[in-house]
């Protein structure tokens, strides 16, 4: 209980309206040794477990609310967690009207921030690149502070304020203590414990850089092509999801975020590009509920503080199993269960093991639920809405007799049956015919991909293309060649045989003649591909024909090629005579035209030149 700690009657009423009873498992460690003496203390849990009391509630006992001048620094890696932090604080010393917290982050006016250290507070709540900026300005005067608090440590120094913090720290007076707070330790973080601290008391909730163990964690394997059907799917198969979507990019994040609003999500993205104000509004509505999907980059993401998610969702997984950590810590605080829920690429597999060694817990492989799954949940949840729905009775009794009169026609079945249709035709339509999303990734199905089978060009016929190798063409620009050119992706396209300078390609016999005529117009063939249809039957695949015939094929196939060769050769010749014929006409007419101005041009009488 909070009352063995023996705080100060006035927070204890504070945060006995907050309904603290039982501390939680940091703050039982943490509040006994910071309340009996003055120590540095390093202390690892994860986000979300209650450290800003853990830290919070002994600055506020130990500091002389009396003496109008800054006591304690409170560091923290982001504005969103910033502000969070101090209204924490303002909270727990909500009947100590002395006491004052004033926050300094980046992003708000800095006037504003002038005006509110100008009245001395006790408590500064700051991020590294503001506090940085006020300290140059020689705005604040830290000669009296006892205490310096940093939290979230490792999230500060991965975010690249390892240059600030030891500016801010060498700054600080010497006769100070820290307390170090992390979800992790890193070697950054280790190198500030040994360099600012004095044998610092260390606590640890739970394993060392590991997972929150209220968190369930999830993975699906998924097609890179399907990752946003994928995740649509599980947002409907989860219809009371009130959670984070964690993207790479600003770019990504934006890109989802406006695909979940236009599908009809309650959605909204938060990144680096968003203003102040703009991120401000966001994170009103997502805590007040109003929005149900954040999508968000990690970078933006730190230091958030929403209670009851329910799922975290990776569209990617991090490059840096550390930053999984931080994501799944936003769920399952409090004692609270929740999910985190991982979109896996095959290609990513091998990150799975690196995460399940450094969480100390295993991910589970799920399958992505079908349409059908889909739709039973979804129809159960709108039966559940039905039964709780709360009827207020005086302000429809008047119009429940228009109703029954309307409706009376209607046995209850049908009634029952329209009621439930009207909310969900839509699911019903949309996921008709969907199809399976998971990937099998076993053994046996990767030989299958990998057996190619053979050609039938048994009712093909061969086309001959005047472009090869030569030309650096393959098999698919050459596909891609024919699909532009007849406007369509319909042809089936047999054996291709790519020689030097021309190509043989087997296509449906009814197309042949329709892809021909199509090369033949200039407008659509603007390269001049030459295309005809070759003569003799197509090459096949059937493996049974006798030697004899094989030979004769091979022959026949020989003379064609030959013929075809002798004949682009010829062509070639002949083009490159013309252009050298063209080349002396042209020569030939310029000088004329250059001869023909000189005979016109009067000639120039030149005087005699003085004698002198």
């Amino acid at each position: 209980m909070f009352q063995d700690f023996n705080l100060n009657p006035a927070i204890l009423k504070a945060i006995d309206e907050l309904g603290f009873k039982e501390p939680m498992p940091i703050q039982a460690e943490v509040l006994p040794v910071l309340l009996s003496q003055r120590t540095d203390l390093v202390g690892l849990a994860q986000t979300g477990t209650g450290k800003t009391a853990a830290f919070g509630l002994p600055l506020l006992q130990n500091i002389d609310p009396k003496n109008r001048s800054v006591q304690a620094l409170v560091l923290c890696p982001t504005r969103e967690l910033c502000m969070q932090i101090t209204k924490d604080l303002l909270s727990y010393a909500k009947y100590i009207p002395e006491m004052m917290i004033v926050p300094v982050y980046g992003g708000a006016s800095i006037e504003l921030q002038f005006k509110s250290l100008a009245k001395k507070p006790q408590i500064i709540v700051a991020t590294p690149g503001r506090l940085q900026d006020m300290i140059r300005r020689n705005r604040i005067d830290f000669s009296n502070v006892q205490w310096m608090v940093l939290d979230e440590a490792d999230e500060m120094l991965d975010m690249g304020f390892q240059e600030d913090v030891d500016a801010i720290l060498e700054y600080m007076p010497k006769n100070k203590n820290i307390l170090l707070f992390s979800a992790t330790m890193p070697v950054e973080v280790e190198k500030i414990l040994n360099h600012y601290m004095k044998d610092p008391v260390r606590i640890s909730i739970g394993q060392r850089n590991s997972g929150t163990a209220n968190v369930r964690h999830n993975y699906y394997l998924i097609r890179a092509s399907e990752r946003y059907m994928a995740l649509k799917r599980l947002i409907d198969y989860y219809p009371s999801i009130y959670g984070i979507v964690f993207c790479r990019t600003k770019l990504e994040t934006q890109e989802v975020a406006d695909n979940l609003i236009h599908d009809g999500y309650n959605a909204a993205s938060l990144h680096g590009d968003l203003s102040q104000a703009q991120r401000d509004l966001v994170m009103t509505h997502f805590r007040q509920g109003f929005t149900q999907i954040l999508v968000a980059t990690d970078v933006a993401a730190r230091g958030l503080d929403v209670n009851n998610l329910t799922h975290i969702i990776n569209y990617n997984l991090p490059d840096d199993i550390d930053t999984y950590v931080h994501r799944s810590g936003r769920t399952g605080r409090a004692d609270k269960t929740g999910i985190c829920i991982s979109l896996v690429h095959v290609k990513e597999k091998h990150k799975i093991k690196a995460i399940e060694k450094q969480l100390g817990q295993p991910l589970e492989r799920a399958l992505i639920p079908t349409g059908r799954q889909v739709c039973e949940k979804q129809l159960f949840r709108h039966i559940d809405n039905i039964e709780k729905v709360d009827i207020m009775r005086d302000d429809i009794d008047d119009y429940l007799p228009i109703v029954f009169r309307k409706l009376s026609w209607l046995t209850r079945e049908e009634l029952i049956t329209r009621i439930v249709a009207l909310n969900f035709n839509r699911f019903l339509d949309y996921y008709k015919d969907a199809r399976d999303l998971n990937v099998d990734d076993t053994k046996d199905n990767k030989k299958e991909k990998k057996e190619k089978k053979p050609h039938d060009d048994s009712n093909k016929v061969r086309l001959f293309f005047g472009l090869g190798k030569r030309d650096h063409i393959k098999p698919n620009s050459l596909i891609g060649r024919i699909n532009d050119v007849t406007g369509t992706k319909d042809i089936e396209i047999g054996h291709i045989d790519l020689k030097e300078n021309f190509s043989f390609v087997a296509v449906d016999g009814d197309k042949a003649q329709f892809i021909v005529d199509c090369f033949a117009d200039p407008q659509k063939n603007k390269e001049g591909i030459r295309v005809e249809i070759t003569t003799g039957e197509p090459k096949t695949e059937n493996k049974e024909r006798s030697r004899d015939n094989f030979h004769e094929d091979r022959r026949r196939r020989d003379r064609e090629e030959e013929q075809h060769s002798r004949r682009s050769r010829k062509e070639s010749r002949t083009s490159s005579k013309k252009d050298k014929k063209d080349k002396r006409d042209k020569k030939d007419k310029k000088d004329k035209k250059r001869k023909s101005k000189e005979k016109e041009r009067p000639e120039k009488k030149y005087g005699k030149r003085a004698r002198y």
